[in-house]
């Protein structure tokens, strides 16, 4: 299973689109790891550089819609060889957040005032993520304060997630 737990890279938009997580003009690359400088840089976003940003971070927590546009798998792909297996959003485009789950990564949705407090209390600092699985609870700190967050997801999703996606759970189950 996947690492769920990290630096927290807080992207203030809505509606980024599986162009702005990996161009389309990267796709003709034929491997994971060769998309993994191209993630996010088409991300128009004030005060957002991704040669910096990215690096430093593994848990990405942003507005509504996140993934829509093409239903590619080449941006779950291009998060996860950046090692963010975790995007925490109001909500997901459906194919983006399945495929996210297919690839053993999580894709959760918290409600809008709840990312609103995350936002307002820790976007801007040095933000850690603690994620228990077994209890469905996130744990936030950065700067001597903490929030504990509850979030659900399905059986079925959290079973990907064990197995590390969708081909793990295959091999177990069939």
């Amino acid at each position: 299973m996947k690492s769920f737990n990290g630096k927290v890279l807080f992207l203030d938009r809505s509606d980024i689109n599986t162009d702005e997580i990996i161009p389309a003009r990267y796709l003709t690359e034929i491997t994971k790891e060769a998309l993994k400088s191209y993630l996010l840089d088409d991300l128009s976003l004030e005060g957002f550089n991704p040669r910096e940003d990215v690096p430093k971070h593994t848990v990405i927590v942003t507005r509504a819609n996140f993934g829509c546009g093409s239903s590619r798998e080449h941006a779950p792909w291009a998060l996860e060889v950046n090692d963010f297996n975790i995007v925490i959003a109001e909500n997901f485009a459906r194919i983006f957040k399945q495929n996210m789950f297919n690839c053993g990564m999580m894709a959760v949705q918290l409600e809008p005032a709840v990312i609103d407090q995350l936002f307002a209390k820790f976007a801007g600092k040095q933000t850690s993520l603690t994620t228990d699985l077994e209890k469905n609870v996130f744990h936030f700190s950065a700067d001597g304060e903490q929030e504990s967050v509850p979030f659900t997801i399905s059986g079925f999703d959290r079973a990907l997630v064990e197995a590390g996606g969708w081909v793990g759970y295959a091999d177990s189950n069939y």
